[in-house]
């Protein structure tokens, strides 16, 4: 006689997020390029360094740096 077969859910491997899709940790100073957050820093120096050096390589591209304390956001010209 054969055996009556049971129904088990398998068991679910732990899902990881990819890299790629993790949240930013949001630090006082925002740098936006084209509106989209890339990167936040906790000091404006080095938000103004690294916004420059984006708008150096792409210079059609608009970066800013918004301070989000207080809210305001500062243009970065080449």
């Amino acid at each position: 006689m054969l055996a009556q077969l049971t129904l088990t859910k398998p068991e679910q491997p732990a899902v990881e997020k990819p890299k790629g899709q993790m949240r930013l940790v949001d630090e006082r100073f925002l740098l936006r390029v084209d509106g989209q957050t890339k990167r936040s820093f906790s000091n404006k120096e080095p938000a103004i360094t690294a916004g420059g050096a984006i708008k150096k390589a792409f210079p059609v591209v608009v970066v800013t740096i918004e301070d989000t304390a207080d809210g305001s956001i500062d243009v970065v010209k080449a």
